[in-house]
């Protein structure tokens, strides 16, 4: 079963399909929607975003869309980067760069990643919805070279003080939001 994953970046695609695989599924592939996929994230909440997506998706290919709208809600920072995460700065560097700077003055370091994923069918209605959290704190210094955004400067809960960005792949799809919220999808398709 092919199904379109609401996103224009060739490598977070790749990811998602490598996950799958590492789930032992074999019957379902995620493609990329057409080049004019640009919906507007006007959602004030990870999951109003990812529905958003998913119905953008659908809309061009009458397809079953699944869509994830992810990010990193800080507690002293009213949850704040948020749905913000990825626009928090101009580059990765500079996002990492200006939370540790806003999370300074805090002794309260808790974070958490959050991924809600959407799947919407072929009339463009949502069949099922879910959201993955990875519980952690951000870390005062950067550590590791895996993962992307700010995978270095979150210390997962119960991984002996290692940054997601330490993790082995196998390590983090256990553990991570995306891989939380991707499991109950491919459940919920499964039946």
């Amino acid at each position: 079963m092919k199904i379109v994953f609401a996103t224009s970046n060739p490598h977070k695609l790749k990811e998602l399909n490598e996950i799958v695989k590492s789930f032992g599924v074999n019957d379902i592939e995620f493609i990329l929607p057409p080049e004019s996929f640009d919906p507007i994230e006007d959602g004030l909440t990870f999951e109003e975003n990812s529905l958003i997506k998913a119905k953008e998706a659908n809309r061009l290919t009458g397809m079953y869309s699944l869509a994830d709208d992810s990010g990193l809600c800080v507690e002293a920072l009213d949850g704040a980067p948020g749905i913000y995460s990825a626009r928090y700065a101009q580059t990765p560097q500079a996002r990492i760069d200006k939370l540790l700077e806003a999370v300074k003055p805090y002794n309260n370091r808790k974070a958490k990643f959050v991924c809600s994923m959407t799947l919407v069918d072929e009339d463009g209605k949502t069949a099922f919805s879910y959201t993955g959290e990875c519980l952690g704190e951000i870390s005062k210094i950067q550590a590791g070279t895996g993962g992307f955004g700010y995978d270095p400067v979150f210390l997962v809960d119960g991984k002996n003080g290692l940054t997601m960005a330490e993790l082995s792949d196998e390590e983090k799809n256990a553990v991570s939001h995306r891989g939380k919220a991707l499991r109950k999808v491919l459940e919920f398709l499964e039946k």
